[in-house]
């Protein structure tokens, strides 16, 4: 019998995690740094919670870096801030994000300023950063770009109408960028449902059991449950780019 060649995983040198202080992006990085990556953990507000999470990673070397990324010029000195230390990035993972909660049928709630906001932060945001860092990323080995999106995308069901509408637009960017990009990077939505963190204002735990009871796997999904499937798309998922990967307990379906 011929034995079966399994690669060596090719375990990006660094990474940077937007919004890395908290919820995903914090999870992200644990299993990053776990895997022995270097760390860069973004974040536009907290500081002092980014800076906790570097002193809990595995390994060392890793540093927390402030970017607000509805910013050009915060994200641009990122940019450069990263390219003065560590000279390229293996994989960059736009978490950060925010949403303002406005039900769907209240169209005069969702006033210009939420909406523009949403696309600002959800969609404008990850562009920026992935213009900005496009640099560095065609200067790394095997180079991948993991946009954290959400399942409303799919579903047209969400916080807001923006957030969904914004997010389905990070969907559409992954698939045009994916084909730009290539060779050299390849590029990925991760499109969650329901995780258990404080992102979505006011959003109790209670509501989130009720909704999980009615899925098909019938459990919350949890932080890490997201940042593995990052994991592997940037580890495993060598032969695909352009994809959107539901970790969403069957929601879409």
């Amino acid at each position: 019998m011929t034995a079966i060649e399994i690669p060596e995983l090719k375990v990006p040198k660094v990474a940077l995690v937007t919004g890395g202080n908290s919820g995903i992006g914090r999870a992200t990085a644990a299993r990053l740094a776990s895997m022995g990556a270097t760390v860069i953990v973004g974040y536009n507000s907290r500081g002092a919670m980014a800076e906790e999470v570097v002193t809990g990673l595995q390994g060392s070397g890793h540093i927390a870096l402030r970017i607000a990324i509805d910013d050009p010029a915060s994200v641009a000195q990122a940019a450069s801030a990263v390219a003065d230390k560590f000279g390229s990035l293996n994989a960059l993972i736009n978490c950060g994000g925010a949403t303002t909660p406005v039900a769907a049928n209240d169209f005069d709630a969702l006033t210009d300023d939420i909406f523009d906001r949403a696309v600002a932060i959800n969609l404008r945001g990850p562009f920026a950063m992935i213009r900005a860092f496009r640099p560095l990323l065609d200067q790394a080995d095997s180079a991948a770009i993991v946009n954290i999106s959400s399942i409303a995308a799919r579903t047209g069901l969400g916080s807001s109408l923006a957030y969904l509408a914004a997010k389905g637009g990070l969907d559409s960017l992954t698939i045009a960028l994916a084909k730009v990009l290539a060779p050299k990077i390849r590029v990925f939505s991760v499109s969650p449902a329901g995780v258990d963190t404080d992102f979505v204002p006011h959003r109790s735990r209670e509501q989130l059991q009720k909704v999980a009871d009615r899925l098909p796997l019938a459990k919350i999904t949890k932080p890490d449950d997201v940042a593995r499937a990052v994991i592997a798309c940037i580890v495993h998922l060598t032969s695909s780019t352009g994809i959107v990967v539901p970790v969403d307990e069957g929601r879409h379906l």
